[in-house]
């Protein structure tokens, strides 16, 4: 039997994606041995992530600034812009440094089974984007998913019309497997993407 307050702690740990009951517990178990500093630490932080965290009204990224530090950086190439799904992938493409354009945040994908719509994300201020000029290429970035795929299909339609250069980025085999491990979509896609060397 633990004491009441540390299931507590336990049952809010699981709460966590990812985090089954026993990580739930070893978590529990990390900061009651911790020193008192660490916890209160950890506890301003999730305050502070909170109260100071929002998403920016340009692009929909996560900021602590209006706009995100991406969209004011005027170095970046103003002519592209990377369309993702939620905010972390903002963080994944970026990583690779091999884009140094702009981001928009759909926030989500079309899922009629779950009844997310186009209305739902935010198209709306991407065309406007595109609208005020200045944007030669857009970038689609969806999850390799059936939700991520009808996304791209359907922006892309969307944006053509419009005058700007649409991209999906490629998919396929990842670095370091081998192709008897990839699946008959992995492996066509990695084919339909392939370039010359």
């Amino acid at each position: 039997m633990l004491p009441e307050t540390l299931q507590q702690l336990i049952e809010q740990f699981r709460r966590l994606p990812g985090i089954g009951g026993k990580s739930a517990q070893r978590l529990a178990f990390h900061v009651l041995r911790s020193p008192r500093e660490d916890a209160e630490r950890l506890c301003e932080a999730i305050r502070q992530v909170k109260d100071r965290v929002t998403y920016c009204t340009v692009c929909h990224n996560f900021t602590d600034t209006n706009p995100c530090a991406i969209c004011a950086d005027h170095t970046r190439d103003r002519r592209r812009i990377c369309v993702v799904e939620e905010p972390p992938n903002v963080q994944v493409i970026e990583k690779t440094g091999g884009h140094r354009g702009l981001y928009h945040v759909l926030m989500g994908a079309i899922s009629p089974l779950s009844g997310i719509g186009p209305d739902d994300l935010k198209i709306r201020g991407l065309l406007a984007r595109i609208e005020a000029g200045g944007v030669e290429e857009v970038i689609l970035a969806t999850n390799p998913t059936v939700e991520g795929e009808a996304t791209a299909i359907y922006l892309a339609r969307l944006l053509k019309p419009l005058g700007v250069r649409v991209t999906r980025i490629a998919m396929g085999i990842p670095v370091g497997s081998d192709l008897e491990y990839a699946d008959d979509l992995t492996m066509s896609r990695a084919l339909e993407g392939r370039r010359e060397l």
